[in-house]
């Protein structure tokens, strides 16, 4: 490869079961050096990992290889770009065998590099024995029979010594998302490990194209004025120069739209720590980032800074802690709400009965939520005049049998249930697994990365790292507001918002629509009013973090998730919607500042 002191990277893919348009749109645009897939999730481990275990030949994403590469590897090879892809989740020597037997199939000469060394399944009983602890709350490892997956997030070395091996196609397992992103620099411009700055750099273009078109439009605030542009949206690229610049952009002539507050919602998305966001290559700092727009859908993100790689790896673990099941049913009419409420607390008082006639114990979690009485946003808010609404029941329990006898009488229950029940008829939901995430860190020589080429195996060295400190974070706060000549308006009319999570964390990143409403945001949005807001929900601490280089906030709350991912038996186990919660808040600002916003 021909030296080049910019290259441009595509981000195609943020989970697996993304759209399949950004690859064939990517390639019909020409000029990207590099594509960069993401698919992996904790959970979506787990799922991979029992696919494994019935079949060794599965536990990858097989949809990337099929419906993915396969109708589009003619251009791969005749544009010559770069694929890098961590769709090998559990098994990624089968999903690097099956692209291979499909670039064979089309005639073509690619090469393929897969990156092991993150599966730590077979020492599980090691690591349990070893005394590791949740690394946020302190737990006990769980026990090696229950396990379903342990991964260590490796980093973006293995990735770039692939590339310099001359591969065209590399597959991964679990590593950091950003490091598909940061491996093609490392490659491109041969920066120096120690050159954090740029790693800072290079792995925040990664994590604002790491979930394709959350960067151009999608989840966006301001939806509305970019609905139009939905349906073709553009895939983000990230034009990476060998300085550490970068610029965030699209295909021409695609929807959605590339602007700071659109970057900016991405940047804040599931970051924890802004002055801490740790990866096994580097620390990064983005407090004093800025962002700038430089023509059409073109923004320039600069002020990144890094620190040195941590001298821990984190460790995901996910076993099955017992079963879940329910079901979301409809009610309409007068008191629907009421009804809703009357139905799923019957059906659960006769699961409970039965439950204590055989004899078995009561569940240990149960959840009925009623979604369009505007519960979701507080007992202050609701809405009983709602004549239309969702009813959620679930439970868990121990035994797969027990967790699905909700079903048995909810369903049972419909001919004597208050008026107004309806539904979509199909196939009944069955009980599923109570997969749960444990977290530790591991230093960082216990997991070695391998690059298979070929038939050759290159084992890479770990590196060295530092430790992380909490009080080694910068930390910010706007100054204190004048009250003077105010008014109240929702946060929605200051600022933009999106919210995701970590666990059983949820993050909220808050970025004002003018610099100048950051102080009365930061005051408004103090822990009593985010503890108030989510008290139906929260259980933990509450952090709050400024960022003074976009005058935006970011919000952490712990424990507020019901466990998170498919451990918890909420309507939104992921955050996802705690954005839309927050921006309803009553902020009081300026009168001369509302008007500008407005």
């Amino acid at each position: 490869m021909t030296a080049k002191d910019t290259i441009r990277i595509g981000g195609a893919s943020g989970f697996w079961g993304e759209s399949d348009m950004a690859l064939p749109q990517f390639l019909a645009a020409g000029g990207v050096d590099y594509i960069v897939f993401d698919y992996l999730a904790e959970i979506t481990l787990s799922i991979m990992a029992r696919a494994r275990a019935k079949d060794p030949g599965e536990g990858y994403a097989p949809d990337f290889v099929d419906f993915v590469l396969k109708p589009h590897l003619a251009k791969i090879a005749s544009q010559g770009v770069k694929i890098i892809s961590n769709a090998g989740g559990m098994n990624p020597r089968a999903c690097g065998a099956a692209v291979e037997a499909a670039i064979s199939e089309a005639g073509l000469d690619l090469k393929v590099a897969v990156v092991t060394g993150d599966d730590l399944m077979a020492r599980a009983g090691e690591l349990a024995a070893a005394g590791h602890v949740e690394m946020f709350t302190g737990a006990p490892f769980p026990g090696p029979a229950s396990v379903a997956s342990i991964n260590a997030y490796l980093g973006a070395a293995p990735v770039a010594e692939a590339l310099r091996r001359g591969a065209d196609i590399v597959i991964t397992g679990r590593g950091v998302d950003s490091a598909v992103t940061l491996g093609a620099c490392l490659h491109a411009f041969d920066w120096s490990l120690q050159d954090w700055d740029r790693l800072a750099a290079a792995s925040l273009a990664g994590h604002v194209i790491e979930c394709g078109p959350q960067a151009t439009g999608g989840n966006f605030t301001d939806w509305e004025g970019l609905a139009d542009g939905l349906l073709d949206i553009g895939y983000p690229i990230a034009e990476i120069s060998a300085d550490g610049s970068v610029v965030i952009t699209k295909p021409a002539e695609t929807g959605g739209a590339v602007t700071p507050a659109t970057v900016g919602e991405q940047i804040l998305y599931e970051i924890s720590d802004p002055g801490a966001y740790v990866l096994p290559d580097v620390v990064c700092d983005f407090t004093k980032v800025e962002l700038k727009q430089a023509g059409k859908d073109r923004v320039v993100i600069s002020g990144t800074r890094g620190r040195p790689a941590p001298d821990h790896l984190k460790v995901s673990v996910t076993f099955q802690d017992g079963w879940r099941a329910g079901s979301t049913f409809f009610y309409v009419g007068d008191g629907a709400a009421r009804a809703a409420r009357c139905f799923a607390e019957t059906a659960l008082a006769r699961a409970r009965r039965k439950l204590k006639a055989f004899g078995a114990p009561d569940y240990s979690e149960t959840l009925i939520e009623v979604v369009g009485d505007g519960s979701a946003f507080g007992e202050s808010l609701t809405r009983p005049d709602a004549k239309d609404v969702a009813v959620k029941l679930a439970v868990k329990h121990a035994d797969a049998l027990a967790a699905g006898l909700i079903l048995r009488e909810s369903i049972g229950l419909a001919l004597a249930a208050p008026p107004g029940l309806s539904g979509f008829s199909g196939n009944r939901p069955k009980p599923s697994p109570v997969v749960r995430l444990f977290s530790f860190l591991l230093p960082r020589d216990q997991a070695q990365p391998v690059v298979h080429i070929g038939s050759d195996m290159i084992a890479l060295e770990s590196g060295d790292g530092s430790p992380v400190h909490p009080g080694d974070s910068p930390s910010f706060e706007p100054a204190a507001p004048d009250q003077a000549g105010t008014v109240e308006l929702p946060l929605h009319r200051l600022a933009w918002a999106r919210s995701g999570d970590k666990g059983d964390k949820a993050n909220i990143g808050v970025l004002p629509r003018d610099p100048a409403l950051a102080p009365w945001i930061w005051a408004a949005l103090d822990e009593q009013t985010l503890r108030r807001r989510f008290s139906h929900y929260l259980e933990g601490d509450v952090d709050r973090y400024f960022m003074p280089g976009i005058s935006a906030m970011n919000i952490v709350l712990h424990d507020v998730l019901g466990g998170g991912g498919v451990a918890s038996l909420r309507n939104d186990p992921q955050g996802k919607a705690y954005a839309q919660i927050l921006l309803q808040t009553p902020v009081t600002v300026p009168a001369e500042l509302a008007e500008a916003s407005s």
